[in-house]
Formats: structure tokens, C-alpha cells, sequence
């Protein structure tokens, strides 16, 4: 997506005021132990919490069960999630087939962690921890 320059790009409303943009949100997944794997519909959702008092792994689903979900997905196409830590115990993201993971996967006690899944090519996509 461009700036707006004044001669091209996207800019909600005149500009003039600040507008507030709505989307959906289902309720968030909520994890308090391992999960091997994840649902598709867990991370396309947006929001994992975790709440637990010690630390167990979140596996991801395989990238064929992604690609079945979110089928019109190109190279390149991208989606974010996060993750909330909200018990005592640190969530960590775990790879399956077809994934590779860039940068930590741990999401510390009471912390958060914002996730890119990046579709990297045929049955290949690449998760980037962004914070």
C-alpha cells in the first residue's frame, strides 16, 4: 500500500480527521497446555492466548492443512497472529512440515509476540517473529 503524496496511493476519508478503521475479531484462541498442533483457524484468527503455569510448546499445523484453509493464498501472500502469554509459563512456537521459523518463538511470561506467515512457495511458508 502507498502513502498518499497527493497524486497517488490510498487514504481513508479526506484525511482531515483521525478515522477509526473496524474489522471483525472472533474470540481469541486460548490455549493452557501444549497444543500439537494448532488449528488453522487458531492462527488465521489472529489472536492466540496462552495461560499457563509452565512452559509447553504450540505446535504449528502443517502448511498442506493451511493451504487447504486459506486456498487462494499466492507467493508472497501474508497473514499476522500473536501470541499472549498470560500465565506464569512462556508459549513456544514449534515448526511442522512445510514451515520455516525466523527468529525466537518463545513469547516470554506476560508478554506478547506479533507473527508473520509469509507463503514462500509451493506447500512452503516462512513464519518471521516481528516483536
Amino acid at each position: 500500500m502507498a502513502l498518499p503524496n497527493g497524486s497517488g496511493g490510498y487514504q481513508v476519508g479526506d484525511g482531515n480527521i483521525g478515522e477509526v478503521i473496524l474489522s471483525t475479531q472472533d474470540t481469541p484462541a486460548a490455549y493452557t497446555a501444549a497444543a500439537a498442533p494448532l488449528l488453522v483457524a487458531d492462527i488465521t484468527n489472529g489472536i492466540i492466548t496462552y495461560n499457563a503455569a509452565g512452559g509447553n510448546n504450540l505446535q504449528l499445523p502443517t502448511v498442506a492443512n493451511l493451504e487447504a484453509t486459506v486456498s487462494s493464498a499466492k507467493n508472497n501472500s501474508a497473514f499476522e497472529f500473536n501470541v499472549i502469554a498470560l500465565g506464569a509459563g512462556t508459549a513456544t512456537i514449534t515448526t511442522n512440515t512445510g514451515w520455516t521459523l525466523v527468529g525466537s518463538m518463545a513469547v516470554a511470561t506476560t508478554v506478547s509476540g506479533r507473527f508473520m506467515a509469509r507463503k514462500t512457495g509451493d506447500l512452503a511458508w516462512t513464519l518471521y517473529r516481528l516483536s
